[in-house]
Order: structure tokens, then sequence, then C-alpha cells
């Protein structure tokens, strides 16, 4: 499996082992500063793995509610010229995203955006911020079993190759409604990663996401959740455990929210009615 490039970094180091001291090498998640850019004007900063840019911009874009649909990405890139970039000091930290005229209003107002990789509401005070957004309830009707449930996090876990290297990672996955892999990104923020695998179903077209289950290496956040409903993705799973706001805003909106899936248990917080738990 490949590991995008730039995602690892080198760094020297001292081991202490049981009173044995070795010098050597270490495997490093690399964590580095992307700015977007929406037609040229800094949109937001967030601090990310390297790798799969484009789909953490589009990304980031749907779920915080900017574009509504994939036609109004333009294209990807740098809209400056070769001198402007050296004046500006623009490198490849940094994605332009080109958007349709009128996409974003420069009137609309819009959240302080400074992202990093431990981001929580990264600038949302309330989860009235999200209400206002009019994102709707998830419809019913989409199930899984708790055997297919219970099969997803060894099936994350052997599409984690930069995790493999640096045991320093987080992973989103999606799976379909018979519990097949689908696709997976890691990055050093678990926002970040889920942002990348709605970025790639918006990309190719999959968006909602209505017959699919997200699945999180860490704990289910309140951004996760907010990320989810807006991709239209109805079960959403996490190996730890969900947050208070998280499991509020699930139950608003009809998301079938899971924690604590580990080996053959799992808790759910809300959307019961999703799971066939009957042998």
């Amino acid at each position: 499996m490949n590991t995008p490039l730039r995602s690892v970094k080198l760094a020297q180091v001292t081991e202490w082992d049981d009173g044995q001291i070795r010098s050597g090498s270490d495997d490093l998640a690399a964590e580095d500063p992307l700015q977007i850019l929406a037609c040229g004007n800094p949109l937001v900063v967030t601090m990310r793995t390297p790798g799969h840019d484009r789909e953490l911009a589009a990304g980031f874009l749907w779920t915080e509610g900017l574009i509504k649909s994939c036609d109004q990405i333009l294209s990807f890139g740098d809209r400056q010229s070769a001198s402007e970039l050296a004046l500006i000091n623009i490198d490849s930290n940094t994605i332009n995203v080109e958007l349709r005229d009128g996409v974003i209003k420069p009137e609309a107002p819009q959240r302080n955006f400074l992202s990093n990789s431990s981001c929580g509401l990264c600038g949302k005070t309330s989860i009235d911020a999200v209400r206002t957004r009019g994102l709707q309830p998830l419809a019913p009707g989409f199930t899984m079993d708790a055997e297919t449930l219970t099969s997803l996090p060894a099936k994350l876990r052997c599409q984690q190759p930069i995790f493999d290297r640096t045991g320093g990672l987080h992973a989103a996955a999606l799976f379909n409604a018979v519990g097949e892999f689908v696709v997976l990104r890691e990055d050093i923020g678990r926002h970040n990663a889920v942002d990348k695998v709605v970025g790639w179903a918006l990309l190719q077209g999959l968006i909602p996401l209505s017959r699919h289950v997200l699945l999180v290496s860490g704990r289910g956040g309140f951004e996760i959740v907010q990320k989810a409903i807006a991709a239209g993705v109805p079960i959403v799973a996490s190996v730890s455990a969900p947050s208070s706001l998280a499991v509020q805003l699930a139950r608003e909106l009809n998301l079938t929210l899971i924690g604590f899936l580990r080996g053959r248990r799992f808790v759910i917080y809300s959307g019961e009615s999703r799971c066939r738990m009957q042998p």
C-alpha cells in the first residue's frame, strides 16, 4: 500500500530500553499547516498530515456548508503567477479552490477559521451554529447487523499504512451496506481524516453517503458527527467514546452514533433502530 509523499518524516532519536541506550531513527507522522484559499482569498489554516490535500479542501468546503454541489468547484491550484507566489510565500502547503461566482458571498458571516490537529469545535461556540445551517434529520431505512459492525475495526486497521510506520495518526473509513471497505484516509487530525473521506466521496459523485457507515479510530466528537450528517452518513461508529454534544446532535438529527466498537462489543448512543442486533 502506497504512503502519500510527505506524510512521514524521519527523526534521529535516542532510545532507553531497560537500561540499554541506543541511537537510531524513527518515523514520525508529518504535521504541516495547510492554507485553503477560496478564489484566492484566505479561508482557513489547518494543521494536517500532508497528502490528499484536494480531498481535504473539498471535504472542508462541503462539511462546513460553503458549497452545495461538487460542480461548484471549478479547479484546484494557485491562481497567482510565479512572481506573486514568491512575494506572498505560497508553497505546497497552500491550496486554492476556484469556485463558481457567488458561491461564497463576501457579505455572508464566516467563522474565524483557524483549525488545529486536535480541533474539537474549531470556532463553533455552540450547537446553535449547526442548527442555523439547516441540516435536515437523516432518513430512516438503512440498517446494519451487529456482526457486520463488529467486523469493521479490523478492516480499518488493515488499511493504515502511515499508522503502521508511525503509530501516531487517526483514521476515518467508509464501508458499504454489507460491510465492505470503500476508502480510508489518515491524518494527525481526526476531523481532517473525515474531511478527506468526505472530499473523496464528493469528487467521486457519491454524496449523499446514505448507504454507508463511517468508522473513526478515535473518539466520536461533535465535529465528526456534524461532518457526517452534512455528508448524509446514517451510521457513525468509533472505537472510543463520543462527547455529550455529539450525542445531543446525533439524537436531534437522527444519526446512529456508536461508541466503544471493540471486539464483539459496542454501545449505541443514538439511532438504535438502524442496528440489527437479534441473533
